[in-house]
């Protein structure tokens, strides 16, 4: 059974009992992420010596200017990540245009969190097989983002993946839905391919 909103001509499938809970993880996913940031960004530095990379540390001791612009930055953006993830809870009170949009953002945000978490697993293991040789004194560090950060990225990106896909699938049309999708995520993934060839991040 199919419904149309009168005032945007959207096709919405009655019939398919949304699934809602990925768009709840990515929100929740969000809004918890953004607490780090904030805190330091305002010079909290609780459990972030052994957890987070010195160099990054030692900025946020030094209250480098340009850095607290990006920690502030980043924290408004999983802010903005926390309500992308409830936009796809609500499928329906949405238009066309709109839920390309999302579609987009999601996948983009999906596969950027998944790469970018899927590296610091990746780094961290060849660091405990002793493949790659680290100094002692961050081997410590190595550990966190192999076993609490990376991990994290990877769950934050696997929820806004299966939010986008079940957003989707209310959508009787579809096409440009997915369309929109494939940009998102091909866009993200070259993104941080150029980023990973030029030593950034």
């Amino acid at each position: 059974m199919e419904s149309v909103r009168a005032d945007e001509g959207v096709r919405v499938d009655d019939s398919r009992c949304p699934v809602t809970w990925p768009g709840w993880a990515a929100a929740v996913w969000g809004f918890v992420f953004a607490v780090p940031s904030f805190y330091w960004a305002l010079g909290g530095l609780t459990g972030a010596q052994s957890t987070v990379s010195p160099s990054l540390v030692h900025l946020v001791e030094e209250r480098n200017a340009g850095f607290i612009a990006v920690l502030w930055l980043t924290g408004v953006l999983k802010v903005v990540g926390g309500l992308l993830g409830l936009a796809l809870v609500r499928r329906r009170a949405w238009g066309r245009g709109m839920s390309c949009l999302l579609q987009l953002l999601a996948w983009g945000a999906g596969v950027l969190l998944v790469w970018h978490g899927a590296l610091f697993v990746g780094q961290g293991l060849l660091v405990e097989v002793h493949a790659v040789e680290l100094a002692p004194e961050l081997r410590g560090v190595s550990r966190w983002y192999t076993y609490l950060w990376g991990p994290w990225f990877v769950a934050g990106g696997i929820a806004f993946l299966l939010a986008a896909w079940a957003h989707s699938r209310g959508l009787t049309e579809r096409r440009s839905a997915r369309i929109a999708g494939v940009v998102g995520g091909c866009g993200a993934l070259l993104l941080s391919v150029v980023a990973l060839v030029m030593g950034i991040g």
